[in-house]
């Protein structure tokens, strides 16, 4: 049985992954699903978020640890999930066994103004603030990062509901923020094989950024045609079955 442990991105927690962890066990064979949340988010919600992505994965293992969890994993994240994930890599190679990025931007390969689109900067620090309701902020969010909006209704009452549970207080989401922004990726990539997943209409962060990431670290990169931000919420099935192709193609 292999163990993957998924990450999210900058306030949101495991609740948000939806049904992915059970589409992601059905399709790929032999797997257990772990989802951690980064310090600031659902579980973790009344304590404080690092100011950076290192703190972040000091947490991240710790909370491993406290789960028990033995032997090499599988990282799945996304977005600042995914800056997590490669710090992860670069300074406890031997703790992993392969990453899937999905949807991030690391600096020195993009410049800012693609690592978070600049339209989107009012709308984020409304959101930040903490100064709509539930429903309003989680349809803001949705727009931001679904592109399939066959089950908005569902998802944004769903998101609704853990934004009133637990949620994120305004200084941590500033400091995932600051976190985001200041993290430093290492220019050679880290001795954990690392598949890239990327949507081409992401309206959040640049497409730039994953092909950035490709070519500076050799990595292979997918492109989905159509989804948002949210790669996993749009289309979950895509997401396993890329990543289990490319397991059965690195055995073979």
């Amino acid at each position: 049985m292999n163990t993957w442990i998924l990450l999210r991105g900058l306030t949101r927690e495991a609740a948000h992954w939806g049904d992915f962890p059970t589409v992601f066990e059905r399709v790929i064979p032999d797997t257990r699903v772990l989802t951690l949340d980064l310090p600031g988010n659902g579980r973790c919600h009344q304590g404080t978020s690092p100011a950076t992505v290192a703190g972040m994965v000091a947490a991240c293992r710790a909370q491993r640890a406290r789960l028990g969890v033995e032997g090499s994993v599988y990282l799945l994240a996304m977005s600042l999930g995914a800056m997590v994930a490669a710090e992860w890599a670069r300074v406890a190679p031997d703790e992993l066994v392969a990453c899937v990025l999905i949807n991030t931007s690391l600096k020195p390969f993009s410049p800012f103004h693609h690592r978070l689109l600049p339209h989107n900067y009012p709308t984020l620090l409304r959101l930040a603030l903490g100064r709509m309701s539930p429903e309003d902020a989680e349809r803001t969010v949705f727009r931001l990062t679904c592109n399939h909006p066959d089950r908005q209704a569902a998802v944004i009452d769903q998101w609704g509901q853990i934004r009133r549970l637990r949620p994120v207080r305004p200084g941590n989401a500033l400091r995932q923020l600051v976190a985001a922004a200041r993290f430093q990726a290492p220019r050679q990539v880290p001795r954990v094989p690392i598949l890239l997943l990327g949507s081409e209409h992401d309206r959040l962060v640049s497409h730039h950024c994953s092909e950035a990431i490709a070519r500076a670290w050799g990595c292979p990169l997918l492109s989905h045609p159509t989804a948002g931000h949210d790669l996993p919420q749009d289309d979950p099935s895509w997401v396993a079955r890329r990543v289990r192709d490319w397991l059965a193609s690195a055995r073979s």
